[in-house]
């Protein structure tokens, strides 16, 4: 694994699922981590698990992203820590299983709210410090962000697309805000955009439940039918997610910006 010494990484939504296991391999490979959660028990714990696991120095701070002045106090907890900022990780979101006609106005200020203004004021509070700090090294950026998109943004929703018609708008407009947001930031900051698959998480297990219980199946049955259709042949895991980010965070990626990244075992090919 390539080192990360001296590279500070701010993960909103990572007081558990694919956020902490982020931030558990990033510190792995030395990076300074701040563990970001609207729930700062859960924030607390996973800092001090990180810390535990891994020796890495990591912090917590509670932040609701769909605050302008809560992702702003992030960043500033960041600096003041650790003295800089090199990487954003825009992880935190939401998710509700409900047919189409189903959908109110609130479930989709909600989601909107959370999933796609969440990650453009944590956007733009990573990149307001970012662009005041030197280049991480010569040739190389200012800084990093990356924003937690899905292929449900995209064309791969399947059999699902009818129960989550607004989480699948927000996460389109996730991708389309990388796009805006790597044009509009280069070539100081790099933006880019992963797209994960059917990830067996705290969430996955909500989506199952809701949606089981919207076909009338027994509970278990939404996960079991979606997973057997990935050609990898397994569900897919938070530290295979986190991998992508590792490499995002290095200097391998360093070329690359404006990316949304598939990662989901061939799903959206099978």
């Amino acid at each position: 694994m390539e080192s990360l010494t001296n590279m500070t990484v701010a993960i909103t939504g990572s007081g558990q699922g694919i956020g902490l296991a982020m931030a558990h391999r990033l510190a792995r490979q030395g990076a300074n981590i701040v563990v970001s959660d609207i729930d700062e028990q859960k924030a607390a714990e996973a800092a001090a698990q990180v810390r535990s696991a891994t020796g890495a120095s990591a912090i917590h701070v509670r932040a609701d992203v769909t605050v302008a002045a809560d992702t702003t106090s992030l960043v500033e907890a960041a600096v003041e820590e650790f003295g800089s900022l090199e990487m954003m990780v825009c992880n935190a979101g939401i998710v509700q299983v409900k047919p189409f006609l189903d959908v109110t106005a609130d479930d989709w200020n909600r989601t909107m709210n959370v999933n796609v203004t969440g990650t453009l004021l944590t956007m733009q509070a990573a990149a307001r410090q970012m662009l005041s700090q030197e280049p991480m090294a010569a040739g190389r950026p200012k800084g990093k962000i990356v924003a937690m998109a899905s292929i449900a943004g995209r064309y791969a929703a399947g059999p699902m697309a009818p129960i989550i018609p607004h989480y699948r708008a927000s996460k389109a407009a996730v991708i389309s805000l990388t796009h805006s947001a790597s044009a509009s930031l280069a070539p100081h900051i790099t933006v880019n955009a992963i797209c994960p698959g059917l990830v067996e998480t705290d969430m996955w297990k909500l989506i199952d439940e809701q949606w089981s219980a919207v076909e009338g199946w027994e509970t278990g049955t939404a996960w079991k039918t979606r997973t057997s259709a990935v050609p990898l042949g397994r569900p897919q895991t938070s530290d295979d997610v986190a991998g992508l980010a590792a490499f995002l965070a290095s200097p391998a990626s360093d070329y690359m910006t404006g990316q949304s990244i598939n990662i989901d075992g061939g799903l959206t090919v099978g």
